[in-house]
């Protein structure tokens, strides 16, 4: 069988039901108009998974419908890149062989970028030995040959192989700006490509006329606070995730970018720093002195959950607030919060998951 596919005649079509059913959402809200950014109809992916099937000699991708949970196999898909399509059959007629790449392999993570480089996880049932990195490390050097920038994990139970770096370099453009951004292995990156600069393109726009500091929260590998940085004068961004601030670190290097920084935090702990509820080692360690901020807009973009209500209510100190969200309904129950105190100036529905249910929203508030 082949993947279910996607239509592009209809992609119009879905995109409009979309944006009425985020109207119909914030009908109760005063909300201007509602600003719509398209994703492109097909290879709008940038990062996809698939099980592997093993069926006498014959190895392929597969994957489950979500209903029903049947399997169903994979030889392209119209979702992803055109990077990961060109790939995948190469990958999978490489291995199939080759007993040291293939035994016990049960799934195969892809990660590409719009600057053309391909990350791929191969993931088994078993422990990796000298003959697979052999085997592994030929099969990298071959696609490479035939024009791929790539790079290869092997993993197993407690075990992880990098050949020979577990990331991509992404470039994405925001206007007139490249920007440079690290994406590792299983740490959270925006998975529309595309998109992705449409979104960072209306932050800018919406805070290009900013005076102060901002601050930010959730601020993963830096995505935003990389392109915003030159809205003002300084950048203070909250991040709880590890990797995402190293990435983060190593992005602000990579972009000679000096007036950002980045403090491994949750929003709940420096909710509670900036109300003086506690005091935190790594803000003395980082010499970061809050009180030296002048933040009149503060940046948020929550995970699905949205934002706690103590949050909530220290973002209301704030004259601006940009709120990117990929839950609508959870955005709508901080909007009963912030609505006491902002009101909307502007209202975006980011297309980031094409032919789903989902919705990313953003919303531009101003103190009344």
């Amino acid at each position: 069988m082949a993947a279910t596919p996607i239509n592009p005649a209809t992609y119009q079509a879905q995109l409009d039901e979309k944006a009425e059913r985020m109207q119909a959402l914030f009908a109760d809200v005063d909300t201007p108009e509602l600003e719509v950014f398209a994703s492109p109809a097909q290879h709008y992916r940038m990062r996809t998974e698939f099980r592997v099937w093993h069926e006498g000699e014959d190895l392929y991708y597969i994957m489950f419908n979500q209903e029903t949970r049947e399997k169903y196999r994979v030889d392209q898909f119209p979702q992803a890149s055109r990077l990961i399509n060109d790939l995948m059959p190469l990958l999978v007629d490489a291995m199939k062989p080759n007993r040291a790449l293939r035994h016990k392999l049960f799934q195969v993570d892809f990660l590409s970028t719009l600057s053309g480089e391909i990350l791929v996880s191969l993931l088994y049932h078993r422990q990796l030995d000298d003959l697979w990195v052999a085997e592994a490390n030929a099969l990298k050097q071959r696609l490479n040959d035939e024009g791929f920038n790539l790079n290869l994990i092997g993993r197993a139970r407690k075990q992880k192989i990098v050949l020979d770096q577990d990331y991509v370099i992404e470039k994405l453009t925001v206007h007139d700006q490249t920007l440079t951004y690290q994406q590792v292995e299983n740490s959270f990156t925006q998975p529309n490509g595309e998109v992705a600069q449409k979104m960072l393109e209306w932050a800018v726009d919406c805070t290009q006329d900013s005076e102060g500091d901002l601050l930010e929260l959730y601020c993963g590998n830096g995505n935003f606070s990389l392109a915003l940085a030159k809205n003002f004068d300084r950048v203070l961004a909250t991040e709880l995730a590890k990797p995402s601030v190293e990435s983060a670190q190593y992005n602000i290097a990579a972009n000679k970018i000096d007036n950002v920084q980045i403090i491994r935090m949750s929003a709940e702990e420096f909710t509670q720093a900036m109300e003086g509820q506690r005091e935190f080692r790594r803000l003395k360690d980082n010499n970061i002195d809050l009180s030296s901020y002048n933040c009149n807009t503060i940046f948020v973009d929550p995970p699905r959950s949205g934002m706690d209500e103590d949050t909530c209510r220290m973002v209301q100190a704030y004259e601006r607030i940009v709120y990117i969200s990929c839950n609508p309904d959870t955005l709508k129950a901080n909007l009963e919060i912030l609505g006491h105190t902002h009101r909307i100036t502007r209202f975006a529905l980011f297309d980031q998951f094409p032919y789903t249910h989902h919705m990313e929203a953003g919303v531009m508030l101003e103190r009344k």
